[in-house]
Order: structure tokens, then sequence, then C-alpha cells
């Protein structure tokens, strides 16, 4: 799962091994603490990469798409270089495939057009090739390969344009429905969807796989060069993504910042030595705990960091009788402004990520905190919104996989009392305070007298309404 089901926020935590509200990136934007300047001097220095190198004695390598607002003039530009990485190729801002601008060290390089030369997919692969040619044999190394793809804008090698010409997105049973019981903003979305909104999905769904071929011969080259050097027994490889992607699931047409498993659940595949073959592991994972696991895997200690996650590697390695936590935190910070959006005149502002027919994918008060549940027993979300309404929406996941019914008003009303009070012990969490057992864990403590104020009033949680 990813705390955050956008690419800055979601990355950051892949970097710190920290949830949202302690690395304090909240959305794409440098305001949102994106790269900014603030992010530069307090977070940067204490990433995983950066005790790696300082730390551990590790090579770092670092090739493809950083953080959105990277190399922005205001925060450093592209010469700024952050602490940590010994070897740097990091694209300038988001997600492209040509024409755009790579730090190479500190240094712009520009690309033009030309696939031959400049298909940023190809180049990622090419320069991280060299790396493994020409690092010091001497000193373990670590490479974090960031490609864009399959980023929109979807631009396929020109080999593989015309594939996967009879793939559709997922006919799902949420797909192209009505999002009844659910926030707004869900609500909001028109259905059925309109022919031309379900053959755009369709089609960036199909143009999302075919740059991923591209990925996929990166992924083939590094595998051969490994095993050609020798060094692929002796490396783990970590293969995932910083957030999921809905196309036409409760009629939104495509995104991700929704609360939803289509947006906060990506893949992890790992491989390395002493992990067996062809497992699977339904323990609950968060991309707070990759920092966490290859610090472990170097033979730094967890308890020398800031960090939130917890190390995978006893997971990895199939260790029995394994305590493991029942819960991880997902939070959102809605964006929009306060204008009105041009493609919608006829809507308030506030809105942004709005399509041709009027429907948002995202606004100010989609801003959400949810504990996300799975125990022996159950696999439950339960989601806070911080607006007008302070709705609440909650899924069983083992009758619902799809979570088409909220059933907030028909759940136990002392299981959501202890969700609420366990939302707000995860969203002021830090540290070790993260890993604490869940609702139902057997060392789960709850006291209901914490629920209320002085006053007598429920107490909820609070949101941070400053960004940095």
């Amino acid at each position: 799962y990813v705390p955050s089901a956008l690419c800055c926020p979601s990355r950051a935590s892949i970097l710190t091994g920290k949830y949202p509200h302690n690395h304090h990136v909240v959305n794409n934007t440098l305001e949102g603490n994106c790269s900014s300047k603030s992010w530069q001097k307090i977070q940067e220095p204490n990433t995983f990469p950066a005790i790696l190198r300082s730390m551990c004695g590790y090579q770092t390598f670092f090739a493809g798409k950083y953080l959105n607002e990277y190399g922005a003039p205001v925060a450093g530009g592209l010469e700024h270089v952050p602490l940590g990485w010994s070897y740097w190729y990091a694209l300038e801002k988001n997600s492209k495939y040509y024409n755009y601008t790579l730090s190479i060290n500190g240094k712009a390089r520009s690309h033009g057009g030309n696939y031959s030369v400049d298909y940023l997919t190809d180049v990622l692969a090419n320069v991280s090739l060299d790396f493994l040619d020409y690092k010091s044999n001497s000193e373990p190394f670590f490479m974090m390969i960031a490609t864009p793809a399959p980023h929109s804008p979807w631009t396929a090698a020109p080999q593989y344009q015309k594939t996967f010409q009879n793939v559709f997105a997922p006919r799902n049973k949420n797909f192209n429905i009505h999002g009844t019981n659910k926030h707004w903003l869900i609500r909001q979305a028109k259905t059925p969807m309109t022919n031309s909104s379900i053959q755009f999905l369709d089609n960036a769904f199909r143009k999302r796989w075919q740059t991923l071929l591209s990925v996929d011969d990166l992924v083939e080259k590094l595998i051969k060069r490994l095993e050609f050097t020798g060094e692929l027994s002796n490396t783990y490889i970590f293969y995932t993504s910083d957030n999921g992607y809905h196309t036409g699931q409760f009629s939104l047409p495509i995104d991700k910042r929704q609360l939803y498993e289509f947006d906060i659940k990506v893949p992890l595949l790992v491989r390395g030595p002493g992990i067996k073959p062809n497992q699977t592991s339904k323990l609950l994972v968060a991309n707070i705990d990759l920092g966490p696991t290859i610090l472990d895997i170097a033979g730094y200690s967890l308890n020398k960091t800031q960090m939130d996650g917890m190390s995978l590697l006893p997971i990895l390695k199939g260790a029995s009788n394994l305590t493991w936590r029942s819960d991880v935190l997902v939070e959102y910070q809605g964006e929009g402004r306060n204008v009105t959006d041009p493609t919608c005149p006829s809507l308030s502002p506030g809105v942004s990520q709005c399509f041709p027919d009027c429907v948002c994918e995202d606004a100010y008060n989609n801003t959400y905190a949810c504990v996300r549940t799975i125990s022996a027993l159950w696999n439950l979300q339960y989601c806070e919104f911080d607006d007008q309404e302070v709705f609440v929406e909650v899924y069983n996941l083992t009758a619902d996989p799809d979570q088409i019914t909220n059933i907030a008003k028909s759940i136990d009303p002392e299981l959501l009392g202890k969700m609420n009070y366990r939302l707000m012990m995860l969203q002021s969490c830090s540290g070790p305070t993260c890993r604490t057992p869940g609702v139902f864990d057997p060392g789960y403590r709850f006291d209901p007298r914490l629920m209320f104020s002085n006053h007598g009033s429920v107490r909820t949680r609070r949101f941070s309404k400053h960004l940095l």
C-alpha cells in the first residue's frame, strides 16, 4: 500500500520511510513541499540513500523521475543534487518521454525527439548499464531507477505502438457505476460515462501497457548484465510503483488520489539472496517499509533512524511466528484553488483535474485519512474526510472487495469509535509509535475517555492546514 495515492507524497515516503504527516510533502506543488527548499534542508539528509552512502559505504545511483518539482529555479534548479547520491541522472520536473532535460550530476543536458537517442526509458536503461560496467567493485552499490512510464503522456516506443489492440480497461463490478453513499467528489461523477470517456480511458489503459514493454526491456537488460558480471545472486531487486490508478471505477475516467484499493494498492515484487521463489505474502506492507528494509539489508539498524516503517527482511526470508502490523495509515490533502476551473465554468471554485464533461478528480476538500486494516479476522478500511459533512466511509473488503457499499451507518458503533481513535493515533504517530498494536491486535488498548474533550463532545482528528 502507498500512504498517499499521488506521485510526490508517495515518492517522499519511499525515500524517507515516513508517513506524509512526518515528511510534510502533501501534494505535487512546491507549496506542498514537493522538492522545496524545506524538503531539501530537512528531509533529504535523512533519506535511506543518504544513510547508505554516509553510514554504510555504498555507491548510490539514481536515474529517472525524482520529485515532480525537481529542477524548479526557486529550489536550486538542476544544479541541486540531493545529499546521498554518488551518481545522479534526474529528470527535470514531471514525466516525459521526449524533449526533456536531465540533471547529470548537477549539469543540465537536453534531449530531443529522436527515438534512437532520446527515448527516456531507453536512456535510463543505458546509463544504468554504464554504471554497472564502470562502478567500483570494492564497494557495495544501490541503484534507484525511476522510469516515468507508465505515467502520461503514455508515449510508447515506435515498435510497441500497435500492441495490445484487443486490451481494454478492466470491467470490474465498480466500473461505470454511480458511487452512492460516498464522498461528494465521487457522487458528482456522471453515470453512465459517455462513450468518448470510455474510449479515452480504454486507450489510456492500452497505451500505459505499451509504455511498460520498454520497462520490461530495461529490467531484462539489467538482469542479464548482473548475471554476466556474476552479481545477480548477491543482489536484491525491488520492483514497485508510487501509486495505483483508476480507469472508470465509480465513473471516474482516469487518475489516482482516491482512497480506494485501485489507487492505494501497488505491486511489489522482490528477489534476492535467501528469498525463495514464487512466494506470496499477504501481510500488510507499505512503501514506508522499503527504506527500513534496504537499510536492514545493509546492516543498519532502524532504531538509529526516524523512520515510521518496518523492515520486510524477515518476511522476505520466510521467518515463522513473525509479529507484524495489522494496519497502515493512508492520508491525502486535496488540491484545488479558489478559482473556477476553466474547463467547467459552471462548477464552484476549489475543484481540479476536471475532464471536458465536467467530472472532476480532485478538490481542496478531497482531504481524508484512513486506517487500512488486515488481520486474521478483519479486512477493513475506515476513512474520515475533512469537509463540512465530516464524511465517513467504511468498507468490509472480505464481503465487498470492490468497495461498493459504505457500511459507516450500519457497523457496530463501538468498533467505529475504536477506528476513529486509532486513526487519530496514527495521524499523530512518529517512528516507533507508528508501529503500535492496531485495533484487532492482542496488545491493543482502548480508553474511551480519550475520545472526549472537556466539553464532552466526540474528539475528532485534526488535519494540518499548514503545508510547510
